[in-house]
């Protein structure tokens, strides 16, 4: 991917006589600095290296890579968001929304579900940067707010699966129920944080003539939301709220 845009900036400086990247005119430029900038990402079609890095690596390695690593190409599609043609990003984004839902759906690490949401948070992100970019810095920020203490959180109740997930009532109640807090925000469900940007996006996309963009993106929202509820039902849900004298998880066989 980098070598891939220090070719996109020789191309547009070979045609055009100046390196400034800001201001691309080369139409091939434009759509190599797409593709290089969509594969940092992890956008669907090019989002196979994300889940599995993010799952590979340890809870604050896949938090920096979430978050962190996603300022530089963002920067860069900012900077850039006038020259680049909408309909690759709006395409692109409407993948990884879907792909986002779909592929979080069967997953029971805890990294894979949470690589899948940064997929469909991004798609929201990448359709509308060329139509708002000023959206698409505030769900960057929200979802960077509500990502960091969501992975800081699985990482204090060391949580890497879903089945981790069923004792955390009973060690730490507080932190269950600020869990459920952050899973609801982070699938949009209002009258939460995560439901503001959502409802800027649609409401963005709809006098552009795509509604019909704006339709699907909004349930794939919902396949988001199942299973950031299937994960608090397991969490807050499953169990009796006593709370236990006990702060290791095993429990002896009666």
């Amino acid at each position: 991917a980098s070598s891939m845009i220090l070719f996109c900036s020789t191309t547009n400086a070979w045609f055009t006589g100046t390196g400034d990247i800001s201001q691309l005119t080369n139409p091939m430029s434009c759509t190599t600095l797409t593709v290089a900038l969509s594969m940092l990402l992890g956008l669907a079609p090019l989002h196979f290296w994300l889940p599995e890095v993010l799952q590979g690596t340890p809870m604050k390695t896949a938090l920096i890579i979430a978050t962190w690593q996603k300022l530089a190409p963002i920067t860069l599609l900012y900077l850039t968001h006038n020259s680049i043609n909408p309909t690759p990003l709006l395409i692109m984004g409407l993948l990884s929304t879907l792909t986002g839902g779909w592929g979080g759906l069967n997953q029971t690490q805890t990294r894979k579900i949470l690589a899948f949401s940064s997929i469909a948070h991004l798609g929201w992100m990448a359709s509308i940067i060329t139509l708002n970019p000023n959206i698409m810095l505030l769900n960057l920020t929200i979802y960077i707010i509500m990502t960091t203490p969501m992975f800081m959180l699985l990482k204090f109740t060391m949580s890497n699966t879903i089945k981790d997930l069923t004792t955390t009532w009973t060690t730490t109640p507080q932190t269950t129920a600020l869990m459920m807090l952050l899973l609801m925000s982070l699938g949009g469900l209002p009258p939460l944080t995560g439901f503001m940007p959502k409802w800027l996006i649609l409401q963005e996309l709809t006098p552009h003539n795509l509604t019909t963009i704006a339709a699907i993106m909004a349930m794939s929202a919902l396949l988001n939301l199942f299973f950031y509820l299937r994960l608090s039902y397991i969490s807050a849900l499953t169990m009796h709220p006593t709370t236990t004298k006990l702060s290791n998880k095993w429990r002896f066989q009666p």
